[in-house]
Formats: structure tokens, sequence, C-alpha cells
């Protein structure tokens, strides 16, 4: 059966809040309902963007900081998850992006998309430079089974 990991709106104790909402990060087969038992919790979302801790609303107003919006993901389990096939949904695709655990989905395309690339990656998706070679020819050897020859 197809494994997907989705959002499960999340139910209060004093019941469902309107316009306040609070999601779990579930993983669940894909013909279940949305709010049914999931096969496991791997974290919780919430949309609404809120300001962190020790930032005071002035910070926000004056542009010195931002409001952001609360992820907590059991890392590990997600990438055991998404490993063994399980689907993202494509809110948790772009969820699991905003922490560095998938690549994005939709890249913004147009004029300024070098900019909006740069915004968008974070520091796991930069591949990393190749070793630059050597311009002389004596200096620049190659390794074979423990053999060096030059190149």
């Amino acid at each position: 059966m197809v494994l997907k990991l989705r959002l499960a709106r999340i139910s209060t104790p004093g019941g469902a809040k309107r316009h306040h909402p609070r999601y779990n990060i579930v993983l669940a087969h894909a013909r279940t309902a949305r709010d049914s038992r999931p096969l496991e919790v791997l974290g919780t979302y919430n949309p609404i963007p809120s300001t962190p801790a020790g930032v005071t609303e002035e910070d926000v107003r004056a542009g010195r900081a931002r409001k952001v919006k609360e992820i907590k993901v059991d890392v590990s389990r997600a990438k055991y998850w998404l490993g063994v096939g399980a689907q993202p949904s494509d809110t948790v695709w772009r969820v699991l992006s905003m922490i560095g655990l998938l690549e994005p989905k939709y890249l913004p395309t147009g004029p300024q998309t070098e900019k909006a690339l740069k915004a968008v990656r974070f520091p796991t998706h930069i591949p990393a430079a190749p070793a630059s070679a050597s311009t002389t020819a004596d200096a620049s050897v190659e390794t074979q089974g423990g053999r060096t020859t030059p190149v």
C-alpha cells in the first residue's frame, strides 16, 4: 500500500479553533481520511507566522526581524520514510524544502531567477565546488588502485 507524508489537522483539547490552524506532519496510507489515525507522527507545522522568542513587535515593524512559521520535524524519521518510498504531498514537500530536506519542487522563473533561487535554496542544496586542477603537468597526478601515474 502507498504511504504518504501529509498534514493532519490537530484537534485542540477545548475543541477545534476556527482560523487557528495547526497541523501534524504524519505518515499515513494514501487512501485513509485526513484526520484518521496515522501510522506515525513526524512533526508539527503552524502556518500562521509568529514572532520568535526574544524579538519584539517593534523589531518586526522596523524590519530588523521577521515573523516565522513554526516547523518541528523529526529529521531522521522523515529521511528514513522518504528513503523507503513514502510520497510527500505538495504542501509537505514545500514544508520539507523550507527546512532543507528536499529540493524545492516549483522553482521561480523569469528575469530574477538567479536571485530568487538564492533566496529559495539552503546551504544543503548548494553543490560542492570541484577541486581545482593544477595547471602544471608534473604536479597533476592520478591515483589508480594505489599507483600514482602522471596525467
